[in-house]
């Protein structure tokens, strides 16, 4: 079975914890014990193991929604177990063969478990999933998820036209800015890449430097939407497959060139601040009017919320430029992922709470209690009573001209020395220091991704 071979991989000195649930009975205790009418046995009880991350959305959806799937499925008991370190959690039961039928848990983890599941091929085909009815609704899994988020190598890693992992909430990225100082300056937002240098040109007029980021680690949403709008999606899949001169081609090169233009028209403290103790310096110019840009996710507004802002200050949000007037820009979007263990002992009922997680119900549910979205069609409607208005104008980025982004590389072995993000993301900061040219760049990256192509997992 998978689990045996993942057992190896997962075995680490970890103090075997039980895989305890939200409801008070263990499936071992539940399952046909009881009679009712003195001889007659009760109808078994199914029960469906989740393990879930406890992150930024905390664990408070997991109670209603529970309670509903279980109320709509007689003799269903669902159990979840929420933690922050699920990984640490769950790797000694997965080791038993004790596999949870759900994981909620996304990919660029620390622990890697989820890569892992991929990488060992332990997954569950999720084809049959997307073709059922939502619950309650008349509309089937596929055609209720947004586009775009089905055809990434997040969601389908192997490119064999199958998924395997399913997106949950979604979280869009792009740059944040001052929309008071924009109104007191007269500064329009640029669309093209072109004027966004030109109005860096005007703002160091003014005395305000063009850009600031938190740390070069940043980049990694920053490429997938420069990358989508200079070659398309093909381009962006061509990145993700590690493709064969894909930096010294037209693509790359152009990339690569205008992120090395931003060295100009940086605010010259970023780079020694561009660390995780000095990091909110960089996104204090912004509320300071002392740099116009800053690239973020949703999550920024709430982090500097005690922060001390210019007079006016109102955060703005907008996609990255487009390359060409008239062309396409887009938002990298990041989104956390489901998905049922291959040795899953109930993927059936799996594959119907993963539908039921579609419906209105729970996505109204998630948006209340979560203050998150999923992506399905309607869910901005359906949740904007629960959010802010800043985060719902963040999720209607795409309803606003932006295209989405997603996804991720495909698996590979791992190669030895080699970390493929410090290359294409470290150098930034060697590139805004000067310390390091753009084609000397290029040359590692082009290098670093040949190695990284050799190793991809067939």
């Amino acid at each position: 079975m998978k689990f045996k071979k993942l057992s190896l991989l997962l075995a680490m000195a970890i103090t075997a914890t039980t895989f305890v649930g939200c409801s008070s009975k263990s499936g071992d205790d539940s399952a046909g014990s009881d009679t009712t009418g003195g001889d007659k046995p009760a109808a078994e009880e199914q029960v469906l193991k989740i393990a879930a991350l406890k992150g930024g959305y905390g664990d408070e959806f997991w109670a209603p929604l529970i309670e509903k799937f279980e109320a709509a499925n007689e003799g269903v008991k669902v159990e979840v177990t929420a933690e922050s370190n699920i990984e640490e959690v769950i790797r000694p039961q997965i080791q038993a063969g004790n596999v949870p039928d759900l994981i909620y848990l996304a990919t660029s983890r620390p622990e890697a478990l989820t890569e892992t599941f991929i990488k060992e091929k332990a997954l569950t085909d999720l084809s049959d999933v997307l073709k059922m009815t939502v619950p309650g609704e008349d509309v089937t899994v596929e055609d209720k998820i947004l586009p775009g988020f089905l055809d990434t190598t997040a969601t389908a890693p192997y490119g064999d036209g199958k998924t395997y992992l399913a997106p949950l909430f979604y979280s869009p990225t792009g740059l944040f800015y001052n929309k008071g100082l924009f109104e007191e300056k007269g500064y329009e937002l640029p669309t093209t890449w072109d004027e966004f240098f030109a109005l860096g040109d005007k703002a160091k007029a003014d005395g305000i430097y063009l850009f600031s980021y938190p740390v070069a680690g940043y980049f990694d949403a920053v490429f997938p939407a420069m990358i989508a709008a200079a070659g398309g999606i093909d381009a962006y899949n061509e990145f993700n497959n590690y493709g064969e001169g894909f930096w010294t081609g037209e693509v790359g090169t152009k990339v690569l060139k205008t992120i090395g233009k931003l060295k100009d028209y940086i605010e010259p403290s970023v780079v020694s601040n561009a660390n995780g103790q000095s990091f909110t310096k960089n996104q204090q110019l912004i509320l300071d009017n002392k740099a116009l840009f800053v690239p973020n996710g949703n999550w920024l507004p709430d982090e500097m919320k005690d922060a001390p802002r210019a007079d006016g200050f109102e955060w703005g949000f907008m996609a990255y430029p487009a390359f060409e007037k008239g062309g396409d820009s887009y938002s990298y979007n990041f989104f956390e992922q489901m998905y049922i263990p291959a040795d899953a002992k109930n993927a059936d009922l799996a594959k119907k709470f993963m539908a039921y997680m579609y419906s209105d119900e729970a996505v109204e549910i998630i948006a209340e209690k979560a203050k998150a979205a999923v992506p399905v069609v309607g869910a901005i409607e359906i949740a904007k009573n629960h959010l802010e208005p800043l985060q719902v104008e963040l999720l209607q980025v795409y309803d606003n001209g932006a295209l989405p982004v997603m996804g991720s590389f495909v698996g590979t072995e791992a190669v030895e020395g080699l970390d493929y993000k410090a290359v294409w993301c470290g150098t930034i900061d060697s590139i805004m220091s000067g310390d390091k040219t753009v084609e000397q760049w290029q040359k590692d990256l082009q290098d670093a991704t040949d190695k990284m192509r050799a190793a991809i997992i067939k």
